[in-house]
């Protein structure tokens, strides 16, 4: 099992990158670079990709909807040659909430604008001549949505790689099964063991019997919290305004992917309660109303011994890279933390 982790991106770049390096020694697979709607992922790949390696480097997530699918491509491959083939393509949807108030962009058809920016993405890494006549998306364009002079071109540069992995983040069951279908790994989030087959086996199971045999295995990425150690349970506590963040405020009522999720994990009174104070202005009180258990299943909190048997229950679930969160006070607790894991992983 390879470990993983994500930077924050609330932070700049620049004091990050020595604690990545850092991390790289410490036996840390890959590092993903979240977007949102701070600075752009591709500035802090490209300076990663500078300081370190080893590590693969992954977007966490691109949004689909914010670059053209070929610019997509083309950014993917010019990653893919600073860091010398350590990138992987994380994509995504987001939600309408940034991609319509930030960008002034539609949010329509996730689904069938991914499957059609993969397969542009994979055309042009090949360095075919770009044509593609999709619902969503046409190359060239024809001329009566023109000019007419759109010529079928292929990217210049000879790519490092003509199969860049690809990685998509998703929830729904159209948008795993599309995961399972078509991508080399699988994103999901707040991903509790014990429910996983519950929620995705079925789309899961639907998307691979449809995926092509020249595929590898798929990848599943983890996100639990990590703390190894004794008397480390008040952490917990740590966890749970995250959580109430996303159950709460990610989204209108009726309209939010992770109180759905945490509704099929069997906390559905409790994410209704969660959402209720949450819009309503009390984050704290959220907080306060996420169950300790939900935290502690999705999390690496404990002692050695625990950690080890949540390890074996993520990787009995399928689960190939554990994308953690180390708490501690400084960057050499983070540090310490990862070297931890890697001893029991």
């Amino acid at each position: 099992m390879r470990i993983g982790l994500g930077i924050n991106y609330a932070g700049g770049f620049k004091e990050v990158a020595a604690e990545v390096a850092d991390l790289e020694k410490a036996g840390l697979d890959i590092v993903f670079v979240p977007e949102a709607y701070s600075f752009d992922a591709v500035s802090a790949l490209g300076y990663l990709a500078g300081r370190t390696e080893r590590v693969q480097l992954a977007s966490g997530i691109l949004q689909i909807y914010t670059r053209t699918p070929t610019l997509t491509a083309m950014t993917a491959a010019g990653l893919d040659y600073v860091s010398d083939g350590r990138f992987v393509l994380g994509l995504g949807a987001s939600g309408p909430q940034v991609i319509e108030g930030f960008h002034g962009v539609r949010y329509d058809a996730p689904i069938g604008r991914t499957r059609e920016i993969i397969e542009i993405c994979r055309k042009v890494w090949k360095r075919e001549r770009l044509e593609h006549q999709g619902k969503y998306y046409t190359m060239p364009l024809p001329a009566d949505q023109g000019t007419g002079l759109g010529k079928s071109l292929k990217l210049i540069n000879h790519p490092v790689r003509e199969r860049i992995p690809v990685l998509l983040a998703a929830l729904g069951p159209k948008n795993v099964a599309l995961a399972a279908e078509i991508a080399e790994g699988w994103q999901p989030i707040f991903f509790l063991p014990e429910k996983a087959r519950d929620v995705w086996g079925e789309s899961l199971d639907a998307g691979l019997a449809k995926r092509d045999p020249s595929l590898p295995d798929l990848d599943v990425y983890a996100g639990p919290v990590l703390a190894i150690g004794e008397n480390v349970e008040h952490l917990l506590e740590l966890v749970k305004p995250n959580l109430a963040l996303y159950i709460g405020g990610m989204g209108a009522k009726g309209k939010n992917f992770y109180h759905t999720l945490a509704t099929q994990y069997g906390y559905g009174a409790e994410a209704d309660r969660i959402q209720e104070l949450y819009l309503a202005g009390d984050k704290q009180g959220a907080a306060q109303a996420v169950p300790t258990e939900l935290a502690r299943s999705i999390s690496l909190i404990g002692p050695e011994s625990y950690v080890r048997e949540r390890i074996a229950a993520f990787a009995e679930a399928g689960v190939t890279v554990l994308n953690v969160v180390p708490l501690a006070e400084d960057r050499a607790g983070r540090v310490a933390q990862v070297e931890k894991l890697r001893t029991l992983v």
